[in-house]
């Protein structure tokens, strides 16, 4: 039981970027790095544990099983408009429901998100608008600025907009239904799969509520904070999954770096973090 630095697996996906590579030091051999999973027991794409006794395995290969999942993500397009279902509809697709919240680390200027519905819909409006592309005309944008935080409960229709950059805590899920996605087409040629029906019954037709600040709920809490010298940490009732976006920071003799992660386990105890940093510290939710 150790503080554990860890490597994440990166994602091309098809609207990804170079900024994680070039300015948060991730390696691919992927020309596009859409996302990189920081803390991720998700088999979709597993956190590797770089340092100590458990180095080159795995965190579920060590015996941690989180349920949540901790991303970078680079917009350089537009996401698809989509949806996660709650835990309950989840298991049609055998994952689990997926509640996640953004944190804006940076964004181009006027960059925008889309956060649920100007209005509320009937599913009848909601399906022709999906069928006779004018979904667009009714969806909520919001322009985001740096250190703005949104919460994105299961249902809320969403997507992040071209030019963002963000964090993202989540249920530990990988699953999404695009109802939307600018007639793009993969790398064969074709259009990108939707999950139309899928989405029409877990989608929540109306505006979201007033979640801009929110960081806690039942699958987790974060704590979004400035170091600058020394401050102490304490694991006894939860993991603590330590992000650092700009700067550097140490964990005993462990030096973790921008776009690093850092796990340190539950019941490890006290620990102190020195150094000159923005970080973002993830544990368990509370109920």
């Amino acid at each position: 039981m150790y503080p554990m630095k860890l490597i994440a697996p990166c994602k091309d996906y098809i609207w990804g970027g170079t900024r994680l590579r070039n300015e948060f030091g991730k390696t691919s051999n992927s020309k596009r790095i859409a996302e990189s999973w920081e803390l991720s027991c998700h088999p979709d794409g597993e956190s590797v544990i770089a340092n100590g006794e458990f180095s080159g395995k795995t965190l579920t290969q060590a015996g941690y099983n989180i349920p949540i999942l901790i991303k970078l993500i680079d917009a350089e397009d537009n996401l698809s408009i989509q949806v996660h279902p709650n835990d309950e509809q989840g298991k049609t697709d055998n994952d689990n429901g997926k509640t996640e919240m953004w944190y804006i680390i940076d964004h181009a200027p006027d960059a925008e998100l889309i956060y649920g519905f100007k209005h509320e819909l009937t599913q009848e409006e909601f399906r022709e608008r999906i069928k006779n592309n004018t979904l667009l005309e009714v969806v909520n944008r919001v322009k985001v600025k740096k250190g703005d935080i949104f919460f994105i409960p299961a249902g809320t229709l969403h997507a992040i907009g071209k030019g963002i950059l963000i964090a993202e805590i989540q249920q530990c899920s990988n699953l999404t239904y695009r109802v939307y996605d600018y007639m793009r087409t993969d790398k064969n040629g074709n259009p990108r799969e939707l999950h139309i029906e899928k989405a029409l019954q877990v989608t929540e037709l109306k505006p979201p509520p007033e979640f801009h600040n929110q960081t806690s709920c039942e699958y987790f809490n974060v704590n979004i904070q400035n170091i600058n010298g020394e401050i102490s940490f304490n694991t006894e009732l939860s993991f603590n999954a330590i992000l650092v976006l700009n700067g550097e920071i140490r964990i005993d003799n462990l030096i973790i770096k921008k776009g690093e992660t850092c796990f340190v386990p539950e019941k490890f105890g006290n620990y102190t973090i020195t150094g000159n940093a923005d970080i973002i510290i993830t544990e368990k939710g509370k109920v």
